[in-house]
């Protein structure tokens, strides 16, 4: 092929535009709004032109139903945590008359020392509670031991917050049972010497 030689296209003789119409009377068949019009209506929101949303922590760890049920099971266990946090139901101590009472046993040269401890419980606003002031009456005895050999102990409650009581037992057990009594309840703890 030489350089003088014009290149032609294969249908040379066909006109590539009608020269003569009028563009107003073309005939389109792709319309976008009538195409828009049938689209489901994800497809046409993304042809809106809407203002960019803002930023929002809780739209975005909610914005998907996986998102959604995370966030509402991450919600549930937080408030059964502090549910059962507050009411004292995962903690070994008990209730008596608006006061904690927590027992611990140690063994320290033979002796088995018990101490318990009490705290003034708190209301749900975050007040103490009215508590007992008082005498306390405590009885030791062990699951081996024969039922005449209880040990008896007195302490007494003030109003301070938190208080401290430590007394020795005569004998020796695998497990002791407290039974703490004030004049209208009692309750019992069983405490293992470590």
């Amino acid at each position: 092929m030489s350089d003088s030689e014009e290149i032609r296209r294969p249908n040379a003789k066909y006109r590539l535009s009608k020269e003569n119409d009028n563009p107003d009377e073309i005939t389109y068949h792709y319309n976008r709004e009538e195409r828009l019009a049938k689209a489901p209506e994800s497809v046409r929101a993304l042809y809106e032109d809407a203002p960019p949303r803002r930023f929002g922590l809780f739209r975005s760890l909610t914005n998907t139903k996986p998102k959604a049920m995370t966030f509402i099971s991450i919600m549930v266990i937080s408030l059964a945590i502090i549910a059962v946090s507050i009411l004292g139901l995962a903690s070994d101590s008990e209730d008596i008359e608006g006061n904690r009472i927590s027992a611990q046993a140690i063994r320290y040269e033979g002796t088995v020392i018990v101490t318990v401890k009490k705290s003034i419980k708190k209301n749900l606003v975050g007040r103490n509670a009215s508590s007992y002031t008082g005498a306390v009456n405590i009885a030791v005895t062990a699951p081996e031991e024969p039922p005449e050999n209880v040990f008896y102990h007195r302490i007494f409650f003030t109003l301070e917050p938190q208080e401290n009581y430590h007394f020795a037992v005569p004998f020796d057990s695998q497990e002791l049972l407290l039974v703490i009594q004030t004049e209208k309840k009692t309750v019992s703890i069983k405490v293992k010497p470590e």
